[in-house]
C-alpha cells in the first residue's frame, strides 16, 4: 500500500473506532487472564494447603490440578472469543475502511 492509502485509512473515523474498540477488548481479556494466573500464584504462595488437599478423601488428585487446568482452558476460550469477535466485527470494519480508502 502507498503512503496515500495509509493516510486515508488513518484519517477515517471508523479506523479510530476499530483501533480503540479492538484495543479495549484485547486489554480487557488480557486483564482477565492475568488476574486468574496471578490469583492462582498467590494461592500457591500464601495458601498452598488449599490447593494441596485431595478432591475427595483418599483421592490422589489434588484440588490444584483442576483449578490449573481451568485457567488454561479458560485462556483458550478467551482466545477463541477474541478470534470470533475479530473475524465477525473487526474484519468487517477493516474491509469497509480499506474499501473507502480506495
Amino acid at each position: 500500500m502507498s503512503q496515500e492509502m495509509y493516510r486515508k485509512i488513518r484519517s477515517n473515523p471508523k479506523f479510530a473506532v476499530l483501533a480503540s474498540d479492538r484495543s479495549r477488548f484485547a486489554w480487557g481479556l488480557t486483564a482477565i487472564v492475568l488476574a486468574a494466573y496471578y490469583a492462582f500464584m498467590m494461592v500457591v504462595a500464601f495458601a498452598p494447603d488449599l490447593l494441596r488437599s485431595p478432591l475427595w478423601p483418599g483421592a490422589t488428585l489434588s484440588v490444584g490440578v483442576p483449578f490449573g487446568a481451568a485457567i488454561i482452558v479458560g485462556s483458550w476460550l478467551l482466545t477463541g472469543l477474541y478470534v470470533r469477535r475479530a473475524n465477525r466485527t473487526y474484519e468487517t470494519l477493516n474491509e469497509e475502511i480499506i474499501k473507502e480508502a480506495r
